[in-house]
């Protein structure tokens, strides 16, 4: 089923512009988002085919079936009590049995988690950005070699550099572990290379040193120190660094290094705003999609607020919301027997009365 389905058969139950143009954050270069509500023709729900939701390719047009919609409320959803609390002068359409389902039955408590801890999970991951952008990785691999040191007088020097300033090559190296040590290797040289040394790595895209058996009689040239706790690290690292490298929207990434913050101000101005929902929530009891401060939000969007300011904004929000979490008058949770009711009386309504389909 698409969406040009659920309009050719009327089963539209809500639709509302969603997003920026919701929050009244829009800029000349903002997308519409749509999302909205629907019902399944009665063979379709009371069969085989339930959908719970229909989106386009892009998914900037979504809408759930009327059951998923209430799920995701009684969960305290951000993004679908945003939906339920739409402006009125977004709604684009609404039956009028959508007007039984309301906000203030579904907020609760719920919503520090659902709220606040999503804008968390986005403050770590805009940490996360920080350190990639400040931190880039360069795109040829290391190697373990590049993680392992030779003893040398009181310190150490990286391997390759003794293996350059000895006149020696890795390929003839044989090591052996030293007993009651973590990663320390005895080397041994075979320069003739007829005693079967398997060098410090096989190849350059080993995950471990290799070990050979050396005979009795041969006395080590060094000791090294393999830091192979070190180079796991790195190579969670770079996976994840060339990962990000590859999905991220280049558009957004120029305008995060245009303004050089550091940050992906996009991202850090909604969670600033989905902290401040929620603080309002408790606050007030209530949710407001509209916001009040567009020019500061849009000013942390346009990146002219650092990376260490919007962190301590964030801080402040969630320390507030913890104080007005403590005394907050809203139940633990949503009253799910009554909205659960609401939902059948809704589909009773869309259905006809329910004895007619026992």
């Amino acid at each position: 089923m698409t969406i040009q389905d659920l309009k050719n058969n009327n089963l539209l139950l809500f639709e509302a512009i969603s997003g920026s143009r919701a929050f009244g954050l829009a800029t000349e270069n903002s997308d519409t988002d749509i999302r909205g509500v629907y019902y399944l023709p009665k063979e379709d729900f009371f069969g085989l085919n339930y959908i719970p939701q229909i989106s386009n390719k892009t998914n900037d047009i979504t809408y759930y079936e009327i059951g998923r919609f209430v799920e995701l409320l009684q969960k305290n959803n951000p993004n679908i009590l945003e939906i339920l609390a739409s402006p009125e002068d977004c709604i684009l359409y609404q039956y009028p049995l959508m007007n039984l389902l309301k906000t203030e039955d579904f907020l609760s408590k719920v919503c520090k988690d659902s709220f606040a801890g999503y804008a968390i999970s986005q403050i770590k991951k805009a940490k996360g950005l920080n350190k990639k952008i400040l931190n880039p990785i360069e795109k040829e691999r290391k190697s373990i070699l590049d993680f392992c040191f030779v003893l040398e007088g009181q310190g150490s020097v990286p391997l390759k550099k003794w293996l350059s300033a000895h006149g020696k090559v890795q390929e003839k190296c044989g090591l052996i572990n030293i007993d009651h040590t973590k990663g320390m290797y005895a080397v041994f040289y075979d320069e003739s290379g007829t005693l079967g040394y398997k060098g410090v790595i096989q190849n350059e895209e080993a995950n471990q040193v290799s070990v050979s058996s050396v005979p009795k009689d041969e006395k080590p040239v060094s000791y090294v120190f393999c830091n192979l706790d070190a180079y796991s690290v790195y190579c969670k690292d770079y996976r994840e660094y060339w990962k990000w490298v590859a999905e991220r929207n280049e558009d957004r990434y120029n305008v995060n290094q245009k303004h050089g913050q550091n940050y992906d101000s996009k991202n850090m101005m909604h969670t600033i705003r989905l902290l401040q929902s929620c603080e309002q929530i408790f606050k007030t009891r209530s949710l407001t999609v509209r916001v009040e401060n567009r020019d500061e939000l849009l000013d942390i969007k346009a990146g002219n607020q650092s990376y260490e300011d919007v962190m301590q904004k964030a801080e402040k929000l969630i320390q507030s919301i913890e104080n007005h979490y403590s005394v907050s008058s809203l139940p633990d949770y949503p009253d799910l027997e009554k909205t659960t009711k609401t939902l059948v009386r809704i589909r009773e309504k869309l259905y006809g009365n329910h004895d007619n389909y026992k």
